[in-house]
Parts: structure tokens; C-alpha cells; sequence
């Protein structure tokens, strides 16, 4: 140890350069800097203040008082530091070899524990509170696994189940069966260390994380089965024809199928049996919905057969009277086969669209029947009229003879055009009113 610390020395350096006001008193400095140096390096029982007075009073008669006290304080305080420190290091020496004396080794244990068994002092402690842990942990795990009434619980027990076998890890097999008296008289221990007793708590910790992990996969079939019938019937509401509700109802049964295979006794089987009892409540009203509407299909097929036969046959007017008659005929059948469809069926709205579109090709189709059996009416009675005439034109004045040409080319005015007569009505028309107008310039 140095006489004079640095501390020390920087205080008393500081009051000599303050001292110093001339470049004559440079000299003083130097030769008290010079002892301070001295006293520095060398190695000795610390300076007492009457040392460092006695140092620099014959130079410097002047120097503060209060600051050779509080260098030789400062001075003093470095045998207590190293004092501090050496205990330190003592103190570190013993905790290691405490720790080294601790290590989880039967040939370093053993003996310690019959000699001195004080020493294992932190061991107790540590087996003592991870003991405690290790049944604490096994009990709560066993309480959220076995009697788990939420996802959240089997999580929970699965994270304690975990953590009493990390407890369970830090206890020493090869120490089972000891007991340590003494520390356990103190402590008041509750627990002595037996191979039954370990083994028995690893069997539940085991047998907890087989339990979790089948409660784990059951669950993800229970949120895979449920997404399933959800996507399902969100599909089936949302299908634009009846081919669409029959590939939803399939994935219906599907999710349905994936629920049954939960196992009851889990967790997940029993939430899973009241969404499968709800979910095949709404599958058999969906299911009966189905039929019905495969029944309406076929109707609307048949509808729609009968109409498009319908339309071919009306293709390229104009047409008989007999032809439209057995067109109205068709349009009249794919209308009864609608109005079959009952109300609760599916495709109810969409027949009642086609019955409405059906229902007016109907009148389009008796409104041009109509119009063919008037133009076939009025030219018969023009051609009657045009053959009487023609026998009896030498017998008629010329007033009565173009009257009755005028009748004429009254009745071929109504034939309508579109008909299958109106290009006959329209050249005996022309005949006519060319008589008609010869008559005319005789009179």
C-alpha cells in the first residue's frame, strides 16, 4: 500500500499550485510536488495529518489547515477500501465454494451432507421450494385439465402442467429419500422426498399432457368442423340457383361429419354435441327445403322444355290458324307445369318469373290467332263477293256494280298484315279497285 494515495495527493497539489503566485515561487512547488511524489511511490503505513504537515509547513508555512485534514482523510480512506475489497474478495471465495459444494453431484453432496451439513443450506431451500412448486403446479394443472369448462382452461393448465415439471426437473433423483433434520426442524417441512412420491408426480404430469394434447386436437376439430357448417350455410343463403344449395348442403354435412368425430369425453366434444344438435336441427329444415326444391326443378324443366318448343314452332310467321292453336296449346302446358310449384318450395320465385313471361307469349300467340281467323274471314267473304259479282255482272247497273266493288275492297281492308292471307287479299284488292276505277271513267 502507497503512503500517499492519488485522491490525497490531488488535494494537496491543488492548495501548492494555488499558493504559488510568481514565477520566484515556482521553486517552493517543485520541492514540495517532489516529496508528495516520493511519498507516493513509496510503500508504508498510510500519512497521519501530523505527516503531512511536517511534509510541507517548512515551505509552505501558510498551507491550509483544513486541507492537510482533508487529504490525510482522503489518505485513510484507501486502507479502508482495500480493507473492503479484500473482504469482498474473501466473501466471493466462500460463495463459491459454497456454490461448488452445492453442484447436483452424489460424489460432492454425500459427504458434505454427513460432515457438514449446514453447507447445504441453499440446497434445502431450493429442493424445499421447488417441491412446494411441483405439488402446487400439478394440483392446479390437474383441476384446469380435468375439469376444463373453457378453451382458456385447458391453455392454462397445459402452461402449469409445464412448469411443475420444470420444478420437478431441479430436484435431485439421486436425494430422494433424504431428510434433512436439522433444516427441516427449522422450516418446518412438509415434504420428504421418496421415489414413490416423485414418480407419482411425473406419471400425473405425463398423463396431464397426453389430456392436454388430445384436448388441443379436439378443439381444432371443433373450430374446423364449425367454420365448415358456418361457410356452409352462409353459402347456402347466399347460392343463386338450386345446383349451388346442393354443393352448400354437401359441405353442410361435411363440417357435420367433422364434429361427430370429436371425442365426447373432451372438452370440445362436449361444446361440439349442442352446435351438432343445432346445426342438424337447421340441416333437416334445409334438407326438406331441397327436396322440394329438386321437385321444382324438374317442373321448371319440363316448363321450360314445353316453351322452347313452343318458340321454335312460332318461328317464322306467318302461320295457321291450327299452327298457332297447337303453339298456344304448348305455352298452355309449360304454364300448368309452374303453376304446380307450391309456395314453400325453392324455386317458387323463380317460377312465378317464368309464369309471368309465359303468360304473355300466350297472349301474343291467341291475339295472333285471332287476327289470322278475322283476315281469313274477311277475305273469304271478299272472294265470295268477287265470284257473285262475276255471274251476275251483266245483270247489274253500273251503281250497283261498283258498290259492290267498293264492298269488296272494304273487306280486304281487314285483312290484317302478318297473316296468311294478306298477299292474296292484297293482289284481289288491286284487281278490284282497278274494275272499280274502270267503272268509274264509264259512268
Amino acid at each position: 500500500m502507497s503512503r500517499l494515495n492519488n485522491r490525497a495527493y490531488e488535494l494537496l497539489q491543488a492548495e501548492v499550485n494555488r499558493l504559488v503566485n510568481g514565477p520566484l515561487e515556482t521553486v517552493r512547488r517543485d520541492i514540495v510536488l517532489r516529496r508528495l511524489n516520493r511519498l507516493r511511490l513509496q510503500e508504508g503505513p498510510p500519512l497521519t495529518y501530523t505527516d503531512l504537515k511536517a511534509e510541507v509547513e517548512d515551505i509552505f508555512p501558510e498551507f491550509d489547515d483544513n486541507v492537510l485534514r482533508r487529504a490525510a482523510k482522503a489518505n485513510r480512506a484507501s486502507g479502508k477500501l482495500k480493507f473492503v475489497g479484500l473482504a469482498a474478495v474473501g466473501t466471493a471465495i466462500a460463495a463459491g465454494t459454497v456454490w461448488v459444494l452445492n453442484l447436483p453431484y452424489p460424489m460432492i453432496r454425500w459427504p458434505v451432507a454427513r460432515t457438514a451439513p449446514i453447507v447445504l443450506l441453499p440446497s434445502y431451500i431450493s429442493m424445499d421450494h421447488n417441491y412446494r412448486q411441483a405439488i402446487s403446479l400439478v394440483e392446479q394443472a390437474d383441476q384446469l385439465v380435468n375439469q376444463a369448462t373453457s378453451a382458456q382452461d385447458i391453455e392454462l393448465g397445459s402452461t402449469k402442467a409445464a412448469q411443475a415439471q420444470q420444478h420437478l426437473d431441479k430436484l435431485p433423483v439421486w436425494f430422494l429419500g433424504y431428510y434433512p433434520r436439522a433444516y427441516c426442524t427449522w422450516m418446518s417441512c412438509t415434504w420428504r422426498f421418496t421415489y414413490d412420491e416423485f414418480a407419482t408426480a411425473r406419471k400425473d404430469i405425463g398423463r396431464m399432457e397426453a389430456k392436454v394434447f388430445q384436448e388441443q386436437n379436439a378443439l381444432e376439430l371443433l373450430a374446423s368442423g364449425t367454420a365448415a357448417v358456418d361457410a356452409a350455410k352462409q353459402q347456402y343463403q347466399s347460392a343463386p340457383d338450386t345446383q349451388s344449395k346442393v354443393q352448400a348442403v354437401a359441405n353442410w354435412q361435411t363440417g357435420m361429419d367433422q364434429l361427430t368425430e370429436i371425442p365426447p369425453e373432451t372438452l370440445a366434444g362436449r361444446m361440439g354435441e349442442t352446435k351438432l344438435a343445432a346445426y342438424q336441427r337447421d340441416f333437416s329444415q334445409v334438407s326438406g327445403l331441397l327436396a322440394g326444391g329438386d321437385r321444382s326443378s324438374t317442373l321448371l324443366d319440363a316448363a321450360k322444355q314445353f316453351a322452347w318448343t313452343a318458340s321454335t314452332e312460332a318461328q317464322n310467321p306467318p302461320h295457321s290458324v291450327e299452327t298457332w292453336e297447337r303453339i298456344a296449346g304448348l305455352w298452355r302446358q309449360a304454364i300448368a307445369r309452374l303453376e304446380q310449384v307450391p309456395v314453400e318450395d325453392v324455386g317458387y320465385n323463380e317460377a312465378q318469373r317464368m309464369l309471368a313471361e309465359y303468360q304473355n307469349k300466350l297472349g301474343v300467340v291467341q291475339e295472333q290467332a285471332t287476327r289470322e281467323v278475322r283476315s281469313q274471314a274477311a277475305f273469304a267473304t271478299a272472294q265470295e263477293k268477287n265470284t257473285d259479282l262475276g255471274s251476275r255482272v251483266n245483270n247489274l247497273d253500273r251503281a250497283t256494280y261498283a258498290s259492290i266493288l267498293q264492298s269488296i275492297v272494304n273487306d280486304l281492308n281487314e285483312v290484317e298484315s302478318g297473316t296468311t292471307v294478306y298477299d292474296s287479299a292484297q293482289q284481289l284488292k288491286a284487281a278490284v279497285q282497278a274494275r272499280l276505277q274502270e267503272a268509274a271513267a264509264q259512268s
